[in-house]
């Protein structure tokens, strides 16, 4: 069953962060993820709760490859490159 990694960050380093993005795709793409949507372009069309600033959303095989590549080795250098960019929420969740 697939899984998404939904992450709403906003970024204050935009130059550090196009570093971060350059070296975190191919390692999303290692443990079979695919970029459905990244970006700043989307509405809320209800609710006041979550007033998300760019959303990133990736597709995985399944749990456990999103989970491998949240917790792989090669992708903790490049977090702590998104976590010194941008301020982030993220979860994992099961498609259906």
């Amino acid at each position: 069953m697939a899984a998404f990694i939904l992450a709403d960050t906003r970024i204050h380093n935009p130059e550090g962060y196009e570093e971060y993005k350059a070296l975190a795709k191919p390692i999303a793409e290692k443990y079979g993820g695919v970029y459905r949507a990244r970006g700043q372009g989307h509405k809320v069309c209800e609710g006041e709760l979550w007033q998300p600033s760019r959303l990133v959303i990736i597709e995985f095989p399944d749990m456990a490859s999103a989970e491998a590549f949240v917790n792989s080795e090669e992708y903790a250098p490049v977090r702590k490159i998104r976590q010194a960019c941008a301020n982030c929420n993220i979860i994992l969740v099961e498609g259906m």
